[in-house]
């Protein structure tokens, strides 16, 4: 699943947005389990921008890149151990993007 390109824009509007969310997700020392992603994947149907807490992971960006892709959201942001991902609704957008 490849989410779709976003301009630098839509990026810095998404980023903006992220700030005041707190995160939906959490990923504990475990990793990224199936049950990680079915949560990942309801929270991003449910509010298409949401933020990812890693307990300390070893390697973050790895993780972080794993969660997008296997999401099929963009990655937004790494900063500390928090993720910032985005996947557009299929049918139902609740975020309208600048052009």
């Amino acid at each position: 699943m490849d989410a779709p390109p976003l301009s630098a824009r839509q990026r810095r509007y998404l980023k903006g947005l992220a700030q005041r969310l707190e995160p939906a997700v959490r990923v504990g020392d475990a990793g990224i389990t199936e049950a990680v992603l079915r949560a990942l994947d309801e929270a991003l149907l449910h509010h298409e921008l949401v933020k990812v807490r890693m307990r300390q992971p070893r390697e973050k960006t790895a993780m972080a890149s794993r969660l997008a892709e296997a999401s099929g959201a963009t990655l937004l942001g790494l900063v500390g151990h928090t993720v910032v991902l985005y996947r557009r609704h299929p049918e139902e957008p609740v975020i309208e993007l600048p052009a």
